[in-house]
């Protein structure tokens, strides 16, 4: 239902990553190479975070700064009853680029460090930066977002903390008995 967004979402990180592995073949400039592959990687950032993550699976995140210049994260899903427009092939074409380029990207990286071709690296970093970066606000909106971590982490930290208590609790119960047997 959305083939634009669709379209767009895996034309941008695929241009990027076949001008990342073709582009000494075009061209024998470094900084072209580069700053197009730079322009794509930012694109591809811009475009699934605004857009297709929108349309495809609704969801979205982003960051925001308060009065205090304090950064909140908020992480946005929309309900199942309105995310019915998108199909569950745009859902799945969504998660597989949104998870394989990151992938990618790190085998760029190991390959560029051990073939020690280091005026690539940071390219490759900042892919692996930018890809990371929407993986990462996408898991957290599917999760239920700060909403849901926090549960998990207060429910773990309770579970975590109860043995704590009762061995706090006898041994608190321990030293009482022991006062009160020396006071006798």
């Amino acid at each position: 239902r959305h083939p634009l967004a669709t379209f767009f979402h895996l034309f941008f990180r695929v241009s990027a990553i076949v001008t990342y592995l073709f582009c000494d073949w075009f061209s024998n400039s470094f900084v072209a190479c580069f700053v197009t592959i730079l322009l794509l990687l930012s694109f591809d950032f811009w475009s699934v975070k605004n857009v297709t993550g929108r349309l495809l699976v609704g969801l979205r995140w982003w960051n925001q700064i308060d009065e205090d210049g304090r950064s909140h994260w908020v992480f946005e899903a929309k309900r199942v009853s309105t995310i019915a427009a998108s199909t569950e092939a745009e859902a799945r074409i969504f998660w597989l680029g949104l998870i394989i380029c990151p992938v990618i990207w790190t085998v760029f990286f190991f390959s560029t460090l051990f073939s020690l071709k280091l005026k690539w690296l940071a390219l490759v970093i900042a892919g692996i930066s930018l890809q990371t970066a929407n993986l990462y606000g996408y898991i957290h909106c599917k999760l239920g977002g700060q909403k849901s971590t926090s549960r998990v982490a207060s429910k773990f930290f309770v579970t975590a903390d109860v043995p704590k208590r009762q061995t706090r609790r006898i041994s608190e119960d321990h030293i009482e008995e022991r006062g009160k047997t020396c006071t006798r």
